[in-house]
């Protein structure tokens, strides 16, 4: 059940993916999460918009410094020129696989006509799609296409769109079980997976609401997909990987992290985050994850309490290292694994 699968010219080492999630999945955390069991992570989101190429906030989110492979870069825009030159651009800086955005349902995304709203329009998503293949192609770079399940429950299309990708020379596909309209509301559907499963021959992921070992078996047997992705349930607990790879491999769930490695873990992600942003926006950029630490770690209201201030208040890298140690001195118990909901 663990075993890896192909992609191109790449063996993965196994099939419990990283989702891209913009603000979230940057090198840092995609380097911890493969550190602790991911096989396979995706960059945030970039803008095929070659104005904004030279943003800082660009260049961070295509930062792999250190980064294990196979570096996979996910691109959106609305122009197949411009994502053809995007994804150019992108192997030129050591993308290896190229994936494209139809399935970000923000509306500052799908107010511009990226992202999941491309679904609304087949003959221009088939257009990216072809444009994109064509440009990665001479360089034996795989495409992979990530979307939902369509744009409304009345318009669910992303069949039809994985056939048409698939003879457009995709690689792989994954599917997000809500249609744009939903955002992350309501409880995933697996069913549309299911059935494109059965439609086309390359690799199909399931992602949403995976958020447990128990969750990824039960939509792996019911989907029949090659692999799940995992986006929001890996916040603040990265180590939800590892403990798929362990329970799908043994029937035994694994030992809850100790304090130490917990500790060892947490710091690496952080000085990592800090070498990254800087002091001054690492600091602030760094909260978000040690809010979702917090959320997934439990511990005495006190001293969580005393975190969640200290965590705020910092201005200096050290000031968060400390209180984040200091509180990790108080868990007597391990970690719980937590609903997605919480």
């Amino acid at each position: 059940m663990s075993a890896g699968l192909t992609l191109g010219p790449y063996t993965l080492p196994n099939r419990w993916f990283v989702a891209p999630m913009a603000g979230v999945t940057d090198r840092p955390f995609r380097r911890l999460c493969k550190r602790l069991g991911a096989g396979y992570a995706v960059s945030e989101m970039i803008t095929a918009r070659p104005e904004l190429r030279d943003s800082l906030k660009t260049a961070r989110r295509a930062n792999h410094a250190g980064e294990p492979g196979p570096i996979a870069v996910q691109i959106a825009g609305t122009d197949p020129e411009m994502m053809a030159d995007a994804a150019r651009y992108n192997i030129d800086r050591g993308a290896q696989i190229i994936d494209i955005n139809m399935g970000c349902p923000a509306k500052k995304v799908c107010n511009k006509w990226a992202g999941s709203a491309l679904m609304h329009d087949e003959a221009l998503a088939a257009a990216i799609i072809e444009a994109v293949v064509a440009a990665c192609e001479p360089h034996g770079v795989p495409v992979t296409l990530k979307m939902r399940t369509g744009w409304c429950a009345q318009a669910k299309n992303a069949p039809r769109l994985a056939r048409l990708a698939e003879q457009a020379g995709v690689r792989m596909l994954t599917i997000h079980g809500r249609t744009r309209e939903q955002g992350y509301s309501g409880q995933a559907e697996h069913a549309t997976t299911a059935l494109i499963k059965t439609l086309v021959r390359i690799p199909v992921v399931a992602n949403g609401d995976i958020d447990s070992p128990e969750a990824a078996d039960a939509v792996l047997r019911a989907t029949g997909a090659d692999a799940v992705m995992i986006g929001r349930a890996a916040q603040g607990r990265p180590w939800l990987f590892a403990e798929i790879d362990h329970k799908l491999r043994t029937g035994r769930p694994m030992p809850a992290p100790t304090p130490a490695q917990l500790r060892a873990w947490l710091t690496e992600h952080l000085l990592d985050h800090y070498n990254l942003y800087g002091e001054h926006t690492g600091v602030r950029s760094a909260r978000k994850h040690l809010l979702w630490y917090l959320r997934a770690l439990g511990g005495a209201p006190a001293a969580q309490q005393r975190l969640r201030e200290a965590v705020v208040q910092a201005t200096r890298p050290e000031q968060q290292l400390q209180a984040l140690h200091a509180f990790l001195d108080t868990l007597q118990d391990p970690p719980a694994a937590l609903p997605l909901a919480a």
